[in-house]
């Protein structure tokens, strides 16, 4: 593996970079795996290959070695989430940084494919939410496919340009901006990232950045904390930025409690002092990541808030339900009277009812692709289940359920044939380990498998 010789002479005045170590382990053609945990969703852990904890995350860890995650029922399930160890990182951050008991308006801004997004909900509050959005349109999908697997309610997926939020004056409390980047971080996962990388990417990237950085920043509060982290270890899109950040806006740099058994090497930028904390492999175990904290200072003017009118505006997006239609509905939640229920394309959505006002305003303001858990289509007096249900933390515990070993799982998750021994009939979830995978209607004559068609299995 080459690498760039002008990227490793621009890191020769970091501290703490050791050139021969880093060239190394990218020579090495060592691979780690990780996961994380959904702590919703849990799983026995004793029949998996998790046992190395990942230090600066509650639910991370390190795999001995990499299975097929595609054929993995529990993958499917959203009991666990791939992601890289360095990046679960921003759950130490956040927890240094934000009191997290309290009620929070975050916003993922970056967030395909959900890493992030998936790991901030699972530490946030009941009561508060979380805005994942992405600005490329074609990966929308895959955020909302694993939003949907991760199972919460107190989510909305959108997809808007970063300079949309401006119309979100002072709205959020936390920002998490894990911006694109040249990707030098990714060269040992990824050789093609090495062919990609050119310093003239490197400085296209570093103005995309501060463009997404300015586009967002009127939209955090006062007092808010701005978290940017990117996969480079180019100094012009990291330290650089936090200069940038620092001497264009009204923030200041946030030091965090790093523990040195950690291998994590902090920073601070040479104009503004700020930190900044880099995770290289030769000194963690982990990919190439940047991660630096900030709080929005206080102005002296009051802030304009044209958040009213768009209120006012919005409030049609509740629909009326029939007495009958609730009652087909609520059995089927844990506590129904906690959300409100919405229509769309003939969907029963339900949303936690706390965030009745709030998505009104996003959707007076944002394009949003998913809200809340997808319930079904009511027909005939009846509940057409949709699948995000049956995935979801909010479905009632009582809803019948089918156990099932591995191989009928995959079987089922490849949307073929199943058969099954069963004195259940009607709607009933599958799962496997104790967790939903999915619907079946079970009839006299046959088992109708309810898999989404786009989400199969194609691996035989």
């Amino acid at each position: 593996m080459n690498l760039p010789e002008s990227l490793i002479q621009s890191l020769q005045n970091i501290n703490g970079f050791n050139e021969d170590a880093f060239k190394a382990v990218h020579q090495s053609g060592g691979q780690i795996t990780s996961i994380r945990l959904n702590p919703q969703k849990i799983f026995n852990q004793q029949s998996s290959n998790t046992n190395i904890k990942i230090p600066w995350n509650d639910y991370g860890y390190y795999l001995k070695e990499r299975p097929s995650f595609t054929l993995d029922p529990l993958f499917h399930a959203g009991a666990y989430y791939v992601q890289e160890a360095s990046s679960m990182f921003l759950e130490e951050t956040l927890k240094q940084t934000v009191n997290l008991l309290k009620p929070l308006k975050v916003l993922d801004l970056c967030a395909a494919p959900g890493g992030k997004s998936t790991l901030i909900q699972s530490i946030i509050s009941k009561e508060s939410f979380l805005i994942s959005n992405e600005v490329i349109k074609t990966r929308v999908s895959i955020l909302s496919e694993n939003i949907t697997k991760w199972g919460a309610a107190n989510v909305i997926v959108t997809n808007n340009d970063p300079k949309d939020f401006k119309r979100l004056q002072n709205y959020f409390d936390v920002i998490v901006v894990d911006a694109p980047c040249s990707g030098s971080g990714l060269f040992r996962k990824d050789s093609n990232a090495i062919t990609e990388w050119s310093e003239n990417n490197v400085a296209l990237c570093a103005q995309r950045q501060q463009r997404i950085l300015a586009d967002i920043m009127s939209s955090l509060k006062e007092g808010g904390i701005l978290i940017y982290s990117t996969c480079s270890y180019s100094q012009q899109e990291d330290e650089a930025i936090a200069d940038w950040l620092v001497e264009e806006f009204a923030v200041s740099s946030l030091q965090l409690k790093i523990d040195r058994e950690w291998g994590i090497l902090e920073t601070v930028s040479d104009k503004k002092k700020a930190y900044g904390y880099r995770f290289y492999p030769d000194r963690v175990k982990g990919e190439g990541f940047f991660i630096a904290a900030f709080k929005k200072g206080y102005s002296s003017t009051e802030v304009i808030n044209n958040l009213k009118n768009i209120k006012l505006k919005a409030k049609k997006i509740t629909k009326n339900f029939t007495t009958k239609e609730l009652e087909i509905l609520k059995p089927y939640l844990i506590n129904a009277d906690y959300f409100f229920f919405i229509k769309k394309n003939n969907d029963v959505i339900a949303i936690p009812i706390y965030l009745e006002n709030d998505l009104a305003l996003i959707q007076s303001a944002l394009y949003i692709k998913k809200a809340g858990v997808m319930l079904g289509e009511i027909i005939r007096n009846e509940l057409i289940p949709a699948h995000h249900l049956a995935i979801s933390n909010i479905i009632n515990s009582a809803i019948l359920k089918h156990e099932v070993d591995k191989q009928t799982a995959l079987q089922y998750l490849r949307k073929a044939d199943i058969k099954i021994e069963s004195d259940n009939k009607g709607w009933v979830i599958l799962t496997h380990q104790q967790l939903p995978i999915g619907w079946i209607k079970i009839l006299p004559n046959r088992i109708n498998n309810y898999y989404p068609k786009d989400w199969r299995i194609l691996n035989k």
